[in-house]
């Protein structure tokens, strides 16, 4: 399983939607953790939280398998049409058999996605 970015952000920035990923999160070892989605939840949660949060984060998100940017990567992203940090994310989980999980509307109808829309 990958947990986007955007799941993460919720989990460790406590929000209303932490709930949705305990669960998806609870075994850090058995995700992949594409190298893109370390850097989105650092930048972000040293925007928002205090610290200490974001080297929690990064401890834990890096239990998991984490995946570098490499020449096939990037031409399988740069094939799927999508936007820069989504294709990546993609690629990564699809190269590793994984299932992409997210709220993020542009992987919405995307095969093989585990979709969690935000409701508005």
């Amino acid at each position: 399983m990958v947990l986007d970015s955007s799941c993460w952000l919720e989990l460790f920035g406590a929000t209303q939607r932490a709930p949705l990923y305990p669960a998806a999160a609870a075994n850090p070892a058995g995700l992949i953790v594409p190298v893109i989605t370390l850097y989105e939840v650092d930048k972000t949660l040293h925007r928002i939280r205090d610290a200490a949060i974001p080297s929690r984060a990064a401890a834990y998100m890096q239990q998991g398998e984490v995946v570098e940017l490499g020449a096939d990567l990037c031409f399988s992203a740069a094939d799927n049409g999508l936007l820069f940090a989504v294709s990546l994310i993609y690629a990564t989980a699809q190269a590793h058999g994984a299932t992409p999980w997210t709220q993020n509307a542009q992987f919405d109808g995307l095969p093989g996605v585990r979709y969690l829309a935000k409701k508005t």
